[in-house]
């Protein structure tokens, strides 16, 4: 991974190039579970477009497309792979078992992504499709936010952004192998101390990662989100494999929460890499926690009313 980040850095049109066929590879990695149904959202809003893709099932609890008159939960999912590549669809098996467990459905996001589009047009899709929920009658007590890596950095520019703009908070937040610091260096200094990452290799990473964020001051609080006590916070749980460069990353937001007042629980799955959650074939440790994230979710969800 690190000689092909090195590659696309330096032709970023050889990434755009072979991007759908490494998606369609994670795709076969992460099985769609049977009856589970996908109707894909393209809306024009004021300010742009929000793109992606509500994940039910056909029918039983959670089944049929999420409305906010039901009164359900519904996950609001931001998929990760460094801002580059992936896609609702590369996650839709992850997506499909973790709102299945849960018994709710879900709205997964379609973000604009690099090279294509710079930094920070991701986190203006997210803060669009969050306010687009609300639009469409969901109160934001019905909304967990789920994400992995790079949207775990995508939900906390959220919170950030709701919290500046008087929005109200989701109810829980959901995080896998979260993104905190976009310059790799809490990475880069866990490689440094020995952490060998059996998914992703830290040179390579940043690469795909700048391609996003390109010349964006690290500093900016968009890049580098703060919370504060004055926030109010939803609480939290972070999954993070103990073998995975990024889990400096998890821990500094797991930190960070607690110092503002709110609430998270940090787990480190023991020889895992990043995102395990996403590959049930490769471990077994993936649908375990797959499970447990349900499991919160669920115990933070709305049931439907009409169940």
């Amino acid at each position: 991974m690190a000689a092909a980040g090195r590659r696309v850095l330096s032709h970023p049109t050889l990434l755009s190039a072979t991007r759908p066929g490494v998606n369609r590879g994670l795709s076969l990695l992460s099985p769609v579970p049977k009856d589970t149904r996908t109707t894909p959202v393209r809306d024009r809003v004021a300010g742009g477009q929000v793109r992606g893709e509500w994940i039910h099932q056909r029918s039983g609890l959670g089944g049929g497309i999420p409305t906010p008159a039901s009164g359900a939960s519904i996950v609001y999912y931001l998929h990760g792979s460094g801002y580059v590549i992936c896609s609702p669809r590369t996650h839709r098996g992850l997506v499909a078992r973790l709102t299945r467990h849960a018994g709710i459905g879900s709205f997964s996001l379609d973000y604009r992504m690099g090279p294509e589009y710079r930094w920070p047009s991701a986190g203006d899709d997210t803060i669009r499709g969050y306010r687009w929920l609300l639009q469409q009658g969901f109160d934001a007590r019905q909304i967990i936010v789920a994400g992995d890596s790079a949207g775990g950095h995508l939900a906390m520019d959220l919170l950030a952004s709701n919290h500046a703009a008087g929005v109200p908070q989701p109810r829980a937040l959901a995080l896998f192998s979260p993104l905190y610091d976009p310059t790799f260096q809490l990475a880069f200094d866990l490689e440094g101390r020995g952490v060998r990452d059996p998914i992703i290799d830290v040179t390579g990473a940043r690469s795909f990662l700048g391609l996003y964020t390109g010349g964006a001051d690290p500093d900016h609080p968009r890049m580098r989100v703060q919370l504060t006590p004055d926030m109010d916070l939803p609480p939290t749980l972070i999954q993070v494999g103990s073998r995975e460069i990024m889990a400096d990353d998890a821990r500094t937001i797991h930190r960070l929460l607690l110092a503002a007042g709110g609430t998270s629980e940090l787990q480190e799955w023991r020889g895992q890499g990043h995102v395990f959650q996403m590959f049930p074939y490769f471990t077994p440790e993936s649908q375990r926690a797959v499970r447990e994230a349900a499991d919160f979710i669920a115990a933070h969800s709305i049931r439907d009313r009409r169940s």
